[in-house]
């Protein structure tokens, strides 16, 4: 199956972007996907430009082969607004997903189109779960089904233990959109594919209840946490570097009054300029 119109376009648009962000630090932070910029500043774009946006080029030419993996299929299948429309929505859904569990960590940061793609790879699932599914070329085919519930196993369990930076909130949230956008568009396959969709999609939508119920469930203690800030809130983390900076502030003012503006550092008059400036 030949690349779709709009699976190529969004291949691209995914090389062009990342591109720039690997060479361009200030435009790869201001698409990246980061809790702060989002619930403190509303800067809401990041929910999709992250997406397109990867680490490095493994990340970027892994998630670009599995999307062309899927992606034709899917956009033949459905036509190319249908398809168009499964990408961005599971991308979305997949980062506000995310957006919800890390709601607390201000400074949680991703980046890829994992999520999109994984609704792209579950929205193929339901209409085709007696597909079978081949990886790198080994002759032991599994059945599409199969490869969805251990892929929604395997998120639950990334999301639960927090050992690696790897989004699987976002995978979880955009495999889940993905399918129901569409049996959406073809409630057909529900009847006809209802137990392949209900083993896959219950022990996802029971950890969902779950964590939404009983937060507590998501806190746990590992090393990877243990090094990170210990901020209950983004309101918190803010009111406290607003604290430290007025700490600093306080004591450069009183370096002066005790020893005049000439023994400032330049970093101490660089400081005090810029909070003069901001207030003005």
């Amino acid at each position: 199956m030949g690349i779709g119109t709009m699976t190529f376009l969004i291949v691209l648009a995914n090389f062009i972007i990342s591109f720039n962000g690997f060479n361009d630090r200030r435009f790869y932070n201001r698409l990246v996907f980061q809790v702060e910029k989002i619930l403190a500043y509303k800067d809401y774009k990041r929910i999709v430009t992250s997406g397109f946006l990867h680490v490095n080029w493994w990340h970027l030419l892994f998630n670009m082969f599995t999307l062309y993996a899927f992606g034709g299929t899917l956009e033949s299948s459905l036509g190319a607004l249908q398809f168009v429309l499964i990408y961005f929505l599971s991308l979305i859904g997949g980062n506000l997903l995310s957006l919800f569990i890390h709601r607390q960590h201000g400074g949680y940061r991703s980046v890829g189109a994992s999520g999109a793609i994984a609704g792209v790879i579950f929205a193929a699932i339901a209409l085709f779960p007696g597909l079978n599914l081949s990886f790198f070329g080994i002759p032991l085919p599994i059945p599409a089904w199969l490869f969805g519930l251990v892929y929604i196993l395997i998120s639950i369990y990334g999301i639960r233990s927090r050992k690696d930076n790897v989004g699987h909130d976002a995978h979880l949230g955009g495999a889940l959109l993905g399918m129901a956008v569409a049996i959406l568009f073809h409630p057909e396959v529900l009847a006809q594919n209802y137990l392949a969709i209900l083993i896959i999609t219950l022990p996802a939508l029971i950890f969902l209840y779950v964590i939404i119920t009983r937060p507590h469930f998501l806190l746990v203690d590992n090393y990877f946490f243990r090094n990170q800030e210990d901020f209950y809130s983004i309101d918190h983390k803010y009111n406290q570097e607003r604290a430290n900076k007025q700490k600093e502030i306080d004591r450069i003012l009183e370096k002066i009054h005790k020893k005049g503006i000439k023994s400032l550092t330049r970093q101490e008059r660089e400081l005090l300029k810029r909070e003069s400036n901001s207030i003005r």
